[in-house]
């Protein structure tokens, strides 16, 4: 923790990249660990649920798997995510990148989040374009339904889907231009995304995990514990 401290008030340009270990503490499961959805047991693994192809074969399985699994609209941030608003308001923290489409990054103060996987509080019609909001979808009965009529899809990347271009560059650009790159709540295994870590060429590469990574022999600092935890404990 001191060694963290040191680089954290050393920095100038800290980039931080998160996975759902950083929302996990707010009360939204994860994916790979013991408990997380993958290892729980459904008729469909959730990995094919939340795929295109599922997705357009199967739309009302899909959302039913979605309102019960991915709409977590009552967490609320916890002290990572109020943390790294702190240290982006005193001018430490250039962005954050994450890999979780909670939103709880925004409403803990962040302004500048690149979100590789989307957002579920962003919802389209895929015939006429109007927005919809999370609490919609959640209202809604079985696939829910523009007022035009059209499918509304949630702005989240599915399996099969690419990622944003724009949300690419400027998550290679800011990882390229940082001094300090903190990754957390992550198991490094989700491509593309896992694979932005190489483009950084500054200083301090720093892990937060609760558990060893297949990255944690080529960081400067590993620490195993809660994101949270940890990241509360930083005095900026």
């Amino acid at each position: 923790m001191k060694t963290l401290q040191q680089i954290i008030s050393d920095s100038d340009r800290i980039v931080f990249f998160g996975g759902a270990g950083v929302s996990t503490e707010s009360g939204i499961p994860d994916f790979r660990s013991q408990d997380g959805l993958y290892n729980q047991k459904y008729d469909v693994p959730p990995e094919t649920i939340l795929s295109h192809t599922y997705f357009e074969r199967h739309t009302e399985e899909f959302y039913r798997f979605y309102r019960d699994k991915m709409l977590a609209l009552g967490a609320k941030p916890n002290a990572a995510h109020y943390k790294l608003a702190e240290l982006e308001e005193k001018g430490k923290l250039d962005c954050v990148i994450t890999q979780n489409i909670d939103g709880l990054h925004q409403l803990a103060g962040s302004k500048r989040v690149y979100e590789l996987h989307g957002s579920v509080h962003r919802n389209y019609c895929r015939k006429c374009g109007k927005s919809y909001s999370a609490q919609d979808i959640l209202d809604m009965q079985g696939i829910p339904k523009c007022s035009c009529g059209g499918v509304i899809k949630p702005d989240v990347v599915l399996y099969e889907e690419s990622l944003d271009s724009d949300v690419i560059d400027k998550t290679i650009a800011a990882i390229s231009g940082c001094d300090t790159l903190i990754i957390a709540g992550t198991s490094l295994t989700v491509y593309p995304a896992a694979g932005f870590v190489r483009y950084f060429r500054g200083n301090d590469l720093v892990l937060i995990n609760r558990d060893p990574t297949p990255m944690d022999s080529s960081c400067d600092l590993v620490i195993h514990d809660s994101v949270g935890k940890v990241l509360g404990a930083i005095v900026v």
